[in-house]
């Protein structure tokens, strides 16, 4: 089970302040896939990052029963002057893997080549991407957390996410983000919106689609600087 209890987070920078979250509570059971909508600058990936304890609130708890992947796509994970294997092998030595069979299946799945072995500030964020999403997926988490990657690389490599995130889906708990509706009605069976940092959830993904794309017709009202 992952639980938000009142949970606000907001950001302060210089003069600037913005509140992400308002106040939020949820809870997210195993077996679950959900798909999180919103529109640019929501904080939905501010959100995944909090699932994830990659951020910590600022007021309100999280409480996590299950362990979580950081979000897939999520690059700031990686050291930049290392190699991509070497990185592999870090996160490895974290979370107690063998190095070696997680260093293979990272190879394969990623495709990167001979850039493998060449440091990540080489990497184009496409094949960042990519490394993220094979590391994710080389260790078994509860919970994978998505976060608009699975059209990184070509046909072959999307076809085999698909394939690899379904499995996951189909044994454990997904939550998900993306623009791409499609995407999220083809992984996800419930929904939920984030807007005006309330995040309301929805019995199915369509109902959380209508909601989002219903809201994001409203007229736009820009406050005036204080």
């Amino acid at each position: 089970m992952i639980t938000f209890e009142n949970v606000s987070k907001t950001y302060h920078i210089r003069r600037f302040s913005k509140q992400v979250l308002k106040d939020v509570s949820f809870r997210i059971a195993p077996g679950e896939s959900v798909g999180i909508c919103g529109g640019n600058g929501a904080g939905k990936s501010t959100l995944m990052r909090l699932i994830a304890g990659i951020e910590t609130p600022t007021t309100g708890t999280v409480t996590r029963d299950m362990t979580t992947s950081w979000p897939i796509g999520y690059a700031s994970c990686f050291q930049s002057s290392l190699t991509g294997a070497d990185n592999c092998r870090f996160i490895a030595r974290i979370y107690g893997m063998p190095i070696e069979p997680l260093l293979a299946y990272v190879e394969d799945f990623a495709q990167l080549g001979a850039y493998f072995y060449q440091p990540i500030n080489t990497y184009s964020a496409g094949m960042t991407a990519r490394l993220a999403f094979g590391v994710s997926l080389a260790i078994d988490f509860d919970c994978y957390l998505v976060d608009e990657v699975t059209s990184a690389g070509d046909a072959r490599f999307r076809q085999r996410c698909q394939e690899e995130l379904t499995r996951r889906r189909d044994n454990g708990t997904l939550v998900m983000i993306s623009h791409d509706f499609g995407v999220l009605r083809e992984y996800c069976s419930r929904g939920a919106v984030l807007f005006d940092g309330v995040l309301t959830f929805y019995d199915t993904i369509d109902e959380a689609v209508a909601v989002h794309e219903e809201l994001q017709l409203r007229p736009v009202h820009i406050r005036a600087a204080a």
